[in-house]
């Protein structure tokens, strides 16, 4: 057992989490596996735990979001301890960081500007002050620095919204749609006449004029669509337990008759939620 007596402090804090992190990561006497590991192996865990996160608060499940957010921080100070151990920043250089740039962003609560405005105010307030960011941070081009690694449809949303700042956006919502028909049009056609890369390129565009409607509607295509494959999920498991209930399984089952489930189930969920109101 380690004797260091903040590693033994059930009370330590996050002193203590900092320093099982760098035992963890000492060449001599550390964890072998946390010791190889670098920035790079590490980021895909860092989005996993993210939306491990992202689903406890789906779910409600409280109690778990208390364990997820641990991992989540976990991560940050992995990633931390890596940086320290090559000069780079320590894990008191990535909070100072925050709270500065919390503070400088929000001028309404920590400043002398008024807190009587909008929600709407507030947001384009905040956009103009990390549009002031990036300048000093010489990024000159209007999509600088939004990241790569972020999920596909979150990352075209924000691509988006960096286009509009500067006019690039259709006012209304319904050159959007027309847009969407254009693009189905031309997916339909290329899968007749094109190889599967053209086909692809052509679903991106249509996946991007879709985000583009999710932004227009104010909604989250990401939340949109994990609640969606959560519906599915519940209605796909509606069918099989009909069909088991008569002794049978999906692949002993036609397409029109789990159709019929399907829709019988949707039914029944449509007419709970009017019962509820």
């Amino acid at each position: 057992m380690d004797e260091n007596p903040l590693i033994q402090n059930p009370n330590g804090g996050m002193p203590r989490l900092l320093e099982i992190m760098r035992r963890l990561r000492d060449p001599e006497t550390g964890c072998p596996w946390d010791v190889e590991q670098n920035f790079s192996t590490i980021a895909p865990f860092t989005i996993e735990e993210a939306y491990e996160v992202a689903d406890a608060i789906e779910r409600e499940a409280w109690s778990e979001l208390k364990g997820e957010l641990g991992d989540l921080l976990f991560q940050s100070v992995f990633h931390a301890q890596m940086a320290a151990e090559k000069d780079l920043f320590t894990f008191d250089d990535v909070v100072k960081n925050m709270s500065d740039k919390m503070v400088a962003r929000h001028p309404h609560v920590f400043g002398n500007e008024s807190r009587d405005k909008s929600a709407e105010q507030q947001t384009k307030d905040w956009e103009t002050i990390k549009a002031a960011e990036r300048v000093r941070e010489k990024q000159q081009g209007t999509l600088d620095g939004v990241a790569v690694g972020l999920p596909a449809l979150l990352r075209a949303v924000k691509l988006q919204k960096r286009a509009a700042r500067v006019g690039f956006d259709w006012p209304e919502i319904t050159q959007v749609l027309d847009k969407i028909s254009e693009e189905t049009e031309e997916l339909i056609e290329a899968r007749a006449a094109m190889s599967q890369d053209e086909i692809e390129a052509e679903m991106g565009d249509l996946l991007f004029v879709i985000a583009n409607l999710a932004r227009h509607l104010k909604v989250d295509p990401e939340a949109a669509l994990r609640r969606t494959n959560q519906k599915f999920i519940r209605r796909f498991e509606g069918i099989e337990m009909l069909l088991r209930a008569n002794g049978k399984r999906p692949e002993d089952s036609s397409l029109e008759e789990m159709d019929a489930l399907w829709n019988k189930i949707k039914r029944k969920e449509k007419q709970n939620t009017v019962n509820q109101t």
